[in-house]
């Protein structure tokens, strides 16, 4: 073993950090302040840059099983008349690949596996990290994958880039059947989106004004196009999941502290689903970060992580302000400027 890392939350950036650390050569150990790890099942977007980081970390081949392709998906009014398509089918030509979409249970558990093959990374669950510095104290490395209200990132950074409301909660569900469909429905302050997810089920997802309840919700969509209603109807509220949208503000100045501390994933750039990139830039992170630590080695590890921050900061963070500012036009309620506009998208 060439240096040891701690790695602080297993969600999927935590448990790919690993498995590049631990391939790299380094003596990881995860903590998690969950006694079990996360396994809602809510689709994954992978773009194909992501699904290459994933090859290179040892996990791609594990999770193609479980995934399915996500093609074909229009943008729709809610009487259902087509705005545009998504740009799936261009980002397949261009990459060789398609995007695809993953539970997270799937996801979850293929890196899961991935990382139990190695017989020598403990996962410890119900550790609630506080003693940041004692940790920084006693590894080469401390990597902080725990989230949007990361421990991590307020002990090194301060508490001035924190978690911000936009506003709006978003509810997600999985039916068990398929909407035959896909895509996103934008109303006028709301949308409603639906993605495969496996043979026989879809997923849906939403975002509505804060305030709304699982009672009020189908209330929001009466009169939108087939099978909106029906999805509502025929999914049982007691397994939709709430999540208020929140996102990272202001950027943070740096992805790393002090020569042996990174940030991956939502701990450092948390933003707004609506590109469908949280996951993907969460494992971008993690396999620069194994790279460019594989390459310096453990005396080299501070050049490690200025490389890193230069590789990762910038490129993620302009990804969440796009997410951020797509969720504002998203639910914008100046439909027919907006509408105009989304036609205007190349097919």
């Amino acid at each position: 073993m060439t240096g040891t890392a701690v790695v602080v939350g297993a969600g999927v950036g935590g448990l790919a950090t690993a498995i590049g650390l631990r391939r790299a050569g380094w003596a990881v150990s995860v903590l998690e302040r969950r006694t079990e790890l996360e396994r809602y099942g809510t689709a994954f977007g992978l773009h194909p840059t992501a699904q290459a980081a994933l090859d290179r970390l040892g996990a791609g081949e594990a999770l193609r099983g479980r995934a399915v392709p996500y093609r074909g998906a229009r943008i729709r009014t809610p009487a259902g008349k087509v705005l545009a398509s998504l740009p799936l089918e261009r980002i397949e030509r261009r990459a060789g690949r398609p995007e695809l979409l993953i539970s997270r249970p799937y996801l979850i558990d293929a890196l899961l596996a991935e990382l139990d093959a190695f017989g020598d990374v403990p996962v410890e669950l119900g550790r609630n990290v506080s003693e940041v510095e004692a940790l920084v104290a006693a590894h080469d490395l401390v990597v902080g994958a725990d989230g949007i209200g990361s421990t991590v990132r307020a002990v090194c950074f301060g508490e001035r880039s924190r978690p911000r409301h936009v506003g709006t909660v978003a509810w997600i569900g999985i039916a068990d059947f398929e909407s035959g469909i896909c895509g996103e429905t934008w109303g006028r302050g709301r949308f409603f989106g639906m993605t495969p997810i496996e043979s026989g089920r879809t997923n849906w997802y939403t975002t509505v004004p804060e305030a709304t309840t699982a009672e009020e919700l189908s209330g929001y969509f009466e009169g939108w196009h087939d099978p909106i209603p029906r999805i509502l109807a025929e999914t049982d509220p007691s397994t939709w999941i709430r999540y208020e949208m929140r996102h990272l503000f202001p950027a943070l100045p740096a992805f790393v502290h002090g020569g042996s501390v990174a940030l991956v994933g939502d701990a450092a750039h948390a933003m707004t689903p609506n590109l469908g990139q949280g996951a993907c830039t969460a494992v971008l992170d993690t396999e620069a970060l194994a790279r460019v630590v594989a390459e310096h080695g453990p005396a080299g590890l501070p050049s490690a992580l200025r490389a890193y921050d230069a590789q990762r900061r910038r490129s993620a963070q302009r990804t969440a302000f796009a997410s951020r500012h797509l969720h504002r036009f998203m639910t914008s309620g100046h439909t027919r400027l907006r509408n105009s506009l989304v036609r205007m998208m190349p097919g």
